[in-house]
This record gives C-alpha cells, structure tokens and sequence, in this order.
C-alpha cells in the first residue's frame, strides 16, 4: 500500500534526525545553559540550533516552502502553498531539569488540504509518533487507535491546569472531570495526546497558552487514529490557545462540562 505524502514523510524523517543528533546529547550531557523568554519559559542553545539546522534543511531542499518555528519565527517563501511548523522542543522546561519527556514536533501544511504530515520524535524516550492525511497514525511503526471507552466514570484522564484555565472559569470543571473518572493523570505537552492516540489515555485537556506549533502535530495524528482534537469551543483547529484530545466518544461530554465556564477572551 503507497502512504500518502510518503516524500514529504520522509522528510520529515530527516528533520527529525537532524533534531535529535542536536538535542539528545546535549540533554544527555547536560551541557546546556537556559535563558528564559519574555513569557518566563525557558529556551537552550539546543531549541535554537535543532531548529535552525532544520529551517536550513527545508529551504535548501524546498525553497518554495515556509517555515514557522517556536524560537525563530516565519522564514522560507512567504507566498508559499507548504508550511512547516515546527518545535525544536516540546517541553523545554522538563528538558532542563533532566524529565525525559520532550519531542521535536514537526508538522506539514498545504494552503487548502490543512495539516498533511506530522512527525513526533522524542528520543530520550526513544520513541516517535507519525502520521499522513488519509495514512493513519503510527507509533513506532505499530499503527495508532483511540480508545472504545464512551464513559468518564471508566475513562482515563489528563488534565494539565494552568493560570488560564482559572480565567477561562473551569477550574473546578476540570477538577470534578478528574475526580469522576476511574484515574486522572498529569503528563503534559504532547505525551498526553500521543497516548489518545494510542488508545491509553481516553482525554487529555493541555494547558491554556498554547501555540500552532504545540499542536498542529499531535492535532494530526489524534485524527488520524480516529479521534478529536479541538479548541474548548470546540472547534477543530491547531491555532490555539487550548486543546482537548479524545478518543470522541468522550468529547462532547468534555465539552458540555468546559461549556458552563465563562467564555475565554483571548
């Protein structure tokens, strides 16, 4: 069977590579100093190299291509019908103090198409996810599928609360989702949507403040092993500021719960 998009898929093979022979060491080493942004999230030298080398990398090969990064912005075409999103390090902060849990996030889209390839590669966990629009979702090279868990009361929940959440007004909606089900987990960034995909984790609401590239690749491949991911809204979108994975038979249910909070203003 042909995958879909298979040239672009591996290219994304290739920039993950890249990312992980500048990340891992450095994270095994910890030979790294940290600086924090405007925001106070932490930043390396590894966030910026990985993703530098990678915009290199798109351009030389696609010079029609875009990119928009995490740590350097838009670069490459700027009438371009491909963009690459890309995280250099999802889950710095864990990266910096010696949690393995963190991945380079790497996400293609078309103009009109939406999201086409998505490459999850977190090496200190030697894992990668991966999937294709009308190709499935793939962990490790074993296909992806959500859970058939349609109850909160038998699901397993993530729930990562933030400040945002507070003014959102859903704090204590959250809480009492966690408390109904059979067991509330706390694994961020894209762990947490990664194991919907798999089917290990039947909801998974992330933090509020989230950016196109924190989730335009893991957006992918919930989709492509049969769930949802979308805003609080409830709309189907990577452009943020919240995101909600599940299998879909739990979504509504979360939503309805999320929807008697105060309407969140951005």
């Amino acid at each position: 069977m042909t995958t879909p998009y298979a040239d672009e898929l591996a290219l994304a093979v290739e920039l993950a590579d890249i990312c992980d022979g500048v990340t891992l060491p450095l994270f095994t080493s910890r030979s790294f100093s940290v600086e924090h942004k405007a925001d106070r999230s932490e930043v390396t030298e590894a966030d910026r190299t990985a993703e530098r080398l990678v915009v290199d990398h798109i351009i030389n090969r696609h010079p029609d291509h875009a990119v928009f990064g995490e740590e350097h912005g838009t670069a490459g075409a700027t009438d371009a019908e491909w963009t690459w999103i890309i995280d250099p390090i999802d889950g710095t902060s864990g990266f910096t103090r010696g949690i393995p849990v963190w991945a380079t996030l790497l996400a293609l889209e078309h103009r009109d198409r939406g999201l086409c390839v998505s490459m999850i590669s977190a090496p200190a966990l030697g894992r990668r996810w991966w999937a294709t629009a009308g190709g499935g979702a793939w962990a490790d090279g074993r296909r992806c599928a959500v859970s058939m868990i349609d109850d909160v009361s038998e699901a397993q929940v993530n729930i990562i609360l933030n400040d945002g959440w507070g003014t959102l007004g859903a704090t204590e909606q959250l809480v009492r989702l966690a408390l109904d089900a059979r067991r509330s987990r706390g694994m961020g960034d894209f762990w947490q949507h990664c194991l919907v995909a798999e089917g290990a984790v039947d909801i998974a609401v992330d933090a509020v403040g989230l950016e196109p590239y924190d989730i335009a690749a893991v957006r992918l491949l919930v989709e492509e092993a049969g769930g949802r991911l979308t805003d609080h809204q409830g709309q189907s979108s990577h452009a943020g500021p919240t995101a909600i994975s599940s299998n879909g038979l739990l979504h509504d249910e979360v939503l309805r719960r999320i929807g008697t909070a105060v309407p969140f203003v951005t």
